[in-house]
């Protein structure tokens, strides 16, 4: 965006302390750009604005809103949110006052900035979700000369009842939105996310997936599809990225000796990893279907007496107490049992090499002879300390509760048996390179697997599996993310490029996990070169979801606003 509009692209948010001494750098000297003309009139009425740049690619200008400035007329914006547009902000939370003070702030901004610069230049005003848009309608109704494109990522209700409803997708033409949104205490919320979208000048979703939501929950279907991207970073030697997923895995590799290896081993020349992560919605992101066709996995490799082990690595934010004891001891005694093996390599190699260079025979010495007794004893209490009778945690934190992940997997016994080929790591809590258990951050954790799996049931786009593509990561979607509904449009053999879709549209839960185990079956099944290879095909389609390919589609959905905003 900012290579298109340069400095006539800034964006507008809410300013948070502790977020912006990191992310935002501030301009002192406000210049006499249009943006910063109206910051400066903003603070002579007494509002508290900040204006810089955003410390991202491309560094876009941000002007950011301190919402306490203008908490003290609250009252009177809810007063005229009903008034004027019967949207009911009675008793709300309060995460949705806050958003009812900066869609304000947003309102008054556009509405001076509009009044100085729309003679000259037609301006643009892209909205993101309900939370930016609450000022929306009354910019429409005073005619404020700005083109308003609105874009829902994902319906609230949607969310509520994709979780609560079976068979969400085929009730969608029934479902009474007002009623819904009483029943779960969201009618604020959806009040303006559907006033937002009807008076938009244009109206967009992420994937048809969620279009067909709008047309019900919203009253209006989408004017046009705003695929999700990301900034694509592609290395200049082709091999590069295959070389990351090496040396990450190295690093996965160190874990998985230190969390399984003290209860029994297994060959890591024959293990894969595979993952799944984002929001902990049991149903909606798949876990239910991930868990079931895991179990199902287990006994399929089990049947067919397989060598291979698979790691299933589950991500996500649950709260706990703390690591688990056991988990960070058995990495700490890890670590010592490493030490110690290199001092002893290292005094092994210097004795080693004196007593070839002053001996007179050509037989190999006895190394034994060349370790300390220090070294032996230290060694062997390592040892003692590191082996363990218990089973490897299927869980690496105390949770604060048991949850349906821990319930189906004690349920399964898919608890790190000995005999089993599927291990489970459910790791409660985002990864980053603090963590003590891994040291990586999330995207080197993700290149380092072998195999994402995202089944998901509600996900009107999905990013982690388009993370995984952009990585060089063969993963699994569903035909009921934005995603897999997108590829499969664009796409006829994305399979053969490492991207299995599951169908979900049509097929049962047991159907779906049948699917979802056969595809994982045949992956593990592959030749390591197959492998190699795939990584190389869906890495070389990761440009089709750059941002610099994608941006075309905001590109048309702002001209048509323009279009439609001329009388």
């Amino acid at each position: 965006m900012v290579e298109k509009w340069d400095d006539n692209y800034f964006l507008l948010g809410p300013y948070f302390e502790k977020k912006a001494s990191s992310e935002f750098e501030a301009i002192t000297d406000l210049d006499d750009s249009p943006a910063g003309r109206i910051v400066k009139r903003m603070r002579e009425m007494g509002y508290a604005v900040h204006y810089g740049y955003w410390l991202v690619t491309g560094k876009p200008r941000v002007v950011l809103f301190d919402l306490d400035s203008v908490a003290k007329d609250l009252d009177a914006i809810k007063f005229n949110l009903w008034e004027k547009s019967r949207i009911p902000t009675i008793n709300v939370e309060p995460l949705v006052n806050q958003t009812l003070c900066f869609g304000e702030m947003v309102r008054l901004f556009l509405k001076e900035y509009a009044e100085d610069n729309a003679k000259r230049e037609e301006i643009f005003a892209q909205f993101h979700e309900w939370m930016a848009s609450s000022g929306l309608p009354e910019l429409k109704r005073d005619n404020v000369k700005v083109a308003m494109t609105f874009t829902t990522h994902a319906t609230m209700l949607g969310r509520y009842l994709a979780q609560n409803v079976s068979g969400f997708y085929n009730k969608l033409p029934f479902f009474d939105w007002e009623q819904e949104a009483k029943n779960y205490g969201i009618l604020a919320q959806c009040s303006v996310e559907r006033q937002a979208a009807l008076n938009a000048h244009v109206l967009t979703t992420v994937s048809d997936v969620t279009a067909r939501e709008c047309e019900v929950f919203l009253g209006r279907m989408p004017d046009l599809v705003t695929p999700n991207g990301l900034n694509v970073v592609r290395f200049q030697a082709v091999h590069e990225f295959q070389n990351l997923h090496l040396k990450h895995k190295e690093r996965i590799h160190e874990f998985v000796l230190g969390h399984f290896f003290p209860s029994y081993s297994f060959d890591l020349d024959k293990t894969l990893y595979f993952f799944t992560s984002g929001r902990y919605e049991y149903s909606n992101k798949g876990y239910d279907l991930t868990l079931e066709a895991l179990a199902r996995l287990n006994w399929k490799m089990v049947q067919a007496n397989m060598d291979m082990t698979v790691v299933m690595f589950i991500v996500t934010k649950q709260p706990y107490y703390s690591v688990n004891p056991d988990v960070l001891q058995s990495r700490a005694v890890l670590n010592e049992l490493q030490e110690t093996c290199t001092a002893i390599e290292k005094e092994v190699g210097e004795k080693l090499f004196l007593a070839t260079a002053a001996g007179a025979d050509h037989k190999m010495p006895d190394l034994n002879q060349f370790v300390d007794e220090y070294w032996r004893l230290r060694l062997r209490r390592t040892i003692q300390s590191w082996k363990t009778e218990k089973l490897p945690a299927f869980v690496t934190h105390d949770l604060k509760e048991e949850d349906g992940i821990t319930d189906f997997c004690k349920k399964a016994n898919l608890i790190n048996n000995e005999r089993d080929r599927v291990k489970i790591v459910y790791h409660p809590d985002f990864i980053s390179s603090t963590n003590p258990l891994f040291g990586l951050d999330y995207g080197q954790f993700v290149r380092g697997c072998h195999l994402g799996v995202f089944p998901s049931y509600y996900e009107p786009w999905g990013y982690t599996p388009l993370e995984c593509v952009v990585r060089g990561v063969p993963t699994v979607t569903s035909d009921l993310s934005g995603f897999g509904d997108y590829i499969m449009q664009i796409m006829r053999d994305y399979e053969n490029r490492g991207i299995y879709v599951i169908n979900r549209k049509s097929q049962t839960f047991s159907q779906a996990a049948d699917q979802l185990a056969d595809i994982l079956f045949k992956f593990v099944r592959m030749q390591r070169r197959d492998r190699i290879m795939q990584r190389n095909r869906v890495e070389n389609i990761s440009d089709v979801f750059d941002w610099t390919n994608l941006r075309s589609y905001y590109d048309t959905a702002h001209d048509l606003a323009a279009k439609r905003r001329k009388p």
